[in-house]
């Protein structure tokens, strides 16, 4: 009988995961284009440019931080040893 009802239960999870599968679907490429349409008219074409160069700049900052130095330390200390 626990055999049974251990069954059912994983029967029924299974189902809820290929629902949820279903709902939430997958990307293909014409959601891809109206995601792409979408972004061109809330921002425009001459503001996409602008923010992809901020997100860039941001990751660079973002992976020096990373690294723990900033160069701006980094060239004075390289200064006073020479000094």
């Amino acid at each position: 009988m626990t055999f049974f009802i251990i069954n059912f239960v994983v029967l029924m999870e299974i189902s809820i995961m290929m629902n949820l599968f279903i709902i939430l679907g997958v990307i293909g490429p014409w959601q891809i284009i109206l995601i792409i349409a979408v972004i061109l008219l809330l921002f425009g074409g001459k503001k996409i440019p602008e923010l992809m160069k901020g997100i860039g700049k941001g990751a660079r900052e973002f992976k020096k931080g990373l690294s723990g130095e900033d160069e701006e330390e980094q060239k004075k200390q390289d200064n006073a040893d020479k000094k």
